[in-house]
């Protein structure tokens, strides 16, 4: 009986050796392989476009986040020449504080701004005299905003002179109204900036097309290519996460344009490369240490052009930059960010605009996402934009 037991207790370690085994195969084999050969594989992991949140959101209707007097449409964006239906990408305008003030009366948002605290701040500098000046014309001209003439109006506001446009770029997952995007457009607006935010193809209400770089920077592209048509107010570009490789990007590709280019960019938790943020992020602990990491992970991606290149593309182009970042980043690391402000430092020409770098301590506890309510950054990002909003590099 008890060499059967002993027998028996054999068979079991065995068959868990075995389980363990086929585990361990399946894990840390089969899937990155799986990875290498499977470019949808690789940019559903780089863009999580599944990742939805909050559930139940209508982005047709951004007051349901607390973002009144923003309008909601669709910008239609064509990869090329012979494209004929392009991709439909879903974007915001959100006014400026004191364009709402001013207009509350025809938007029809007097109890918001009543019940705004923001509002009851004293207000930041901003184009006050052309407001005053520019009013009495433009009420005569919209004395109530209503779908009809919604597009009209906004766009007559973002062509008044004096204005700053901030463009947007948001990171992987979800849609340009989670929380933490919306306290952003919120902290922005509350310092006289008209803000644009879009969702990349693939996300949210914009067409289902997979992402790749090259077009969400093209999606990128086409809604700067909206704002500077309708306006010759200079534009910031900001980019968090994953959109400060499409804002680098972006630039970079634009930096022949001079006067009409962005004057300065803003990189939220920004990475170096695709390549060292994925080697260096919480999901690769398990991969990263494997022999063939790099040749089923890493090259892979970078192969099928998933590099997002901003140690590359912060060198191609002149304008200023800033870049904020906290300690506590788990997603993004601190030092790939401190990393591309080296890079850039050390790298760009001497005509080229100066590289800023702010640091937030780890036991203020932004991480990630939260950068937005650091009390400094407000005066951070209005010395930035009124020092750079008129140069030309």
């Amino acid at each position: 009986m008890l060499f059967t037991r002993r027998r028996l207790l054999k068979r079991v370690g065995l068959r868990c050796l075995q389980a363990c085994l086929l585990i361990f195969f399946l894990i840390f084999v089969v899937l990155p392989l799986i990875f290498r050969y499977s470019v949808t594989f690789q940019r559903g992991i780089l863009f999580l476009t599944f990742i939805k949140y909050p559930k139940g959101l209508d982005l047709t209707k951004p007051e349901s986040v607390g973002l009144y007097a923003t309008r909601n449409f669709y910008i239609t964006v064509k990869d090329h020449d012979q494209d004929e239906d392009g991709v439909r990408v879903g974007v915001w305008h959100v006014l400026p504080s004191n364009a709402v003030r001013r207009f509350k009366r025809e938007l029809r948002v007097e109890e918001e701004v009543a019940q705004d605290p923001d509002q009851q701040l004293d207000p930041a500098p901003g184009n006050e005299r052309e407001l005053k000046e520019l009013s009495p014309a433009i009420r005569s001209e919209f004395p109530v905003v209503l779908p009809e003439n919604e597009q009209l109006f906004y766009e007559r506001l973002l062509r008044m002179p004096g204005g700053t446009v901030v463009l947007y770029l948001h990171g992987n997952t979800a849609s340009r109204g989670s929380g933490h995007r919306s306290e952003v457009y919120k902290l922005l607006r509350k310092l006289n900036y008209h803000v644009f935010s879009f969702d990349y193809r693939g996300y949210a209400d914009s067409d289902p097309v997979p992402p790749t770089e090259e077009g969400v920077v093209r999606d990128a592209m086409m809604v700067f290519e909206y704002i500077a048509n309708t306006t010759s107010n200079p534009i910031v570009v900001w980019g968090h996460s994953l959109g400060t490789g499409v804002a680098t990007h972006l630039c970079a590709k634009l930096a022949s344009l001079r006067e009409r280019a962005p004057r300065g960019v803003i990189l939220e938790s920004p990475f170096t490369n695709i390549r060292d943020e994925i080697r260096m992020h919480p999901f690769a602990k398990l991969y990263k240490n494997l022999p063939w990491f790099n040749f089923t992970i890493s090259q892979p991606m970078y192969t099928n052009r998933l590099r997002f290149e901003s140690d590359v593309h912060v060198l191609e182009f002149r304008q200023p930059i800033m870049i904020i970042h906290a300690e506590d980043d788990v997603v993004v690391p601190f030092n790939l960010g401190y990393r591309l402000y080296r890079i850039a430092l050390d790298g760009r020409s001497r005509t080229s605009g100066p590289v800023e770098f702010h640091r937030f301590g780890a036991s203020r506890k932004y991480g990630h996402k939260y950068l937005c309510r650091a009390p400094e950054l407000p005066g951070l990002i209005q010395k930035f934009v009124e020092n750079y909003r008129d140069a030309v590099y």
